[in-house]
């Protein structure tokens, strides 16, 4: 299944009309294992009518490599298909074969061949440059180890300078979740974006038929499921001992955020921790969060940093399944009812939260806020918390929103509390004690508002914004 991409194509069709620089492109692309990088490339290619050699590296010795890479771009067995001792020799015959041809080369799982031989990157960096640059081939770079993906494009890489274009393939929005599980509610829609966010390789696992409870029965917490070997092949695939990585990580998805909290619970000292931390950010495993509330000046040197997990399938994991993994091997029943029983707020912490944010980003640019937000994210210090903000800082424009997935609609209470009580503690913590600031409200509730808290909000000019209304918006933004 194929679906959304609309930005990506339209990139990668761009790249079939350019001529300066060109007309052969060197075209990095990369992602995370799962996000569809070979789907996108294999789908335009196919769309775009040109001949296609597509190889994807593995594993195995050099030579063996470039003979099934050249097998590949023959269209011929293995067995028939010449052994080249080097990859400039395999290189110039590329290029006598392609000569004056309109070609598309995918070079899929690249880290593979170069861990293979060091020498690859070089020889590629001279076939380009004395060969396929002024050519009518057009080369893609693609691979799942990001930071090693991103290298390349460093000034130490023998391809620095060479990159034509560059895309890191992110997963997809929530918008599209209906396409992959249509008949779902929209409670179950959230939860799902929750559980394994947008990979279109997770989404595909699931069976549609089962509902949310039965994917969770008889499909993520199957025995031998794909899904429970996710996170140990994606820390194995990127670090060599990721015993270290792997307990920060747990650490993290159990609860631990701040550097004092992931040092005690993981038993990794605060001198080696940052280190590790780094390592983590760098494979966009960890992110670490700084209140939004943090003028720019000063995030470098904040100390009010947060790590979290990246990745939704990763905070499910380790926020459920890995405490669990013990009863998981032997009676797997016992693992579904404490997930249903923490899975609300679980979402309402996560998944709600960030797609309030999204909604946010969304009606900035769309007009339905009346200011841009250049930052959003949330606020916490010592005095106060609060789920959604975001902020401009030339205009002095804040907003401030609380989230709630209960099942009940939002009392008055809560809108008198954001009102009151934490709209002046925020506005304490601004520069000049938040003089001269215009503060948004908003609330982002699943049920909705009671007559009363509508009203109350609604007084102030305040946004409510309840489940239905962010999916249609939401969907709206796909549809742009």
């Amino acid at each position: 299944m194929f679906i959304n991409r609309s930005q990506e194509l339209a990139f990668l069709n761009q790249l079939l009309a350019r001529q300066r620089p060109g007309p052969g492109q060197l075209v990095l692309l990369y992602g995370r294992r799962r996000v569809g990088k070979t789907a996108l490339l294999r789908h335009w290619a196919a769309q775009s009518g040109i001949a296609t050699t597509y190889w994807v590296a593995e594993r195995e010795l050099p030579t063996y490599q470039r003979r099934r890479f050249y097998a590949r771009l023959l269209g011929v067995p293995l067995e028939q298909a010449p052994i080249f001792e080097t990859w400039p020799d395999l290189w110039l015959s590329v290029a006598q074969m392609l000569e004056g041809r309109s070609h598309v080369i995918i070079l899929d799982e690249l880290p593979y061949a170069i861990e293979a031989d060091s020498a690859a990157l070089s020889a590629l960096q001279h076939a380009w440059d004395q060969h396929f640059q002024h050519s009518q081939v057009r080369i893609f770079l693609c691979g799942s180890q990001v930071h090693t993906m991103e290298t390349l494009l460093a000034g130490s890489s023998p391809l620095f300078g060479r990159m034509t274009g560059q895309w890191l393939l992110r997963p997809l929005p929530f918008g599209t979740l209906p396409a992959f599980l249509p008949h779902w509610s929209a409670e179950e829609l959230v939860a799902t974006y929750a559980i394994v966010g947008g990979v279109p390789a997770y989404l595909e696992w699931l069976q549609p038929e089962r509902g949310l409870v039965g994917n969770l029965r008889d499909v993520i917490l199957s025995p031998g499921s794909m899904f429970l070997s996710e996170p140990t092949l994606i820390l194995s695939d990127e670090i060599r001992d990721p015993r270290v990585h792997r307990t920060i990580v747990q650490t993290i998805g159990r609860g631990a955020h701040t550097m004092n909290e992931i040092s005690e619970a993981s038993f990794v000292s605060k001198t080696h921790l940052p280190a590790y931390l780094q390592r983590l950010q760098e494979l966009r495993l960890v992110e670490r969060r700084l209140p939004a509330t943090v003028p720019p000046a000063e995030q470098q040197r904040s100390r009010q940093g947060r790590y979290h997990l990246s990745d939704p399938f990763f905070r499910f994991y380790f926020r459920f399944i890995a405490p669990m993994q013990d009863d998981l091997n032997y009676q797997p029943e016992l693992v579904l009812p404490g997930i249903q029983q923490g899975l609300r707020a679980f979402v309402g912490q996560t998944a709600w939260e960030e797609l309030a944010r999204a909604w946010v980003r969304w009606a900035g640019g769309a007009g339905v806020l009346p200011w841009f937000p250049q930052v959003i994210g949330s606020h916490w210090g010592r005095k106060v918390q609060v789920d959604v903000v975001a902020i401009n800082w030339q205009s002095r424009q804040i907003l401030l929103g609380e989230c709630k997935w209960g099942e009940d609609a939002v009392s008055r209470t809560v809108v008198r509390e954001l009102l009151g009580t934490r709209t002046p503690l925020v506005l304490a913590e601004l520069p000049q004690g938040g003089q001269g600031w215009t503060v948004t409200h908003a609330i982002f509730a699943r049920a909705g508002l009671t007559e009363a808290a509508a009203q109350e909000l609604t007084a102030h000019q305040g946004l409510a914004i309840d489940l239905h209304r962010l999916m249609r918006d939401l969907a709206h933004e796909e549809a742009e």
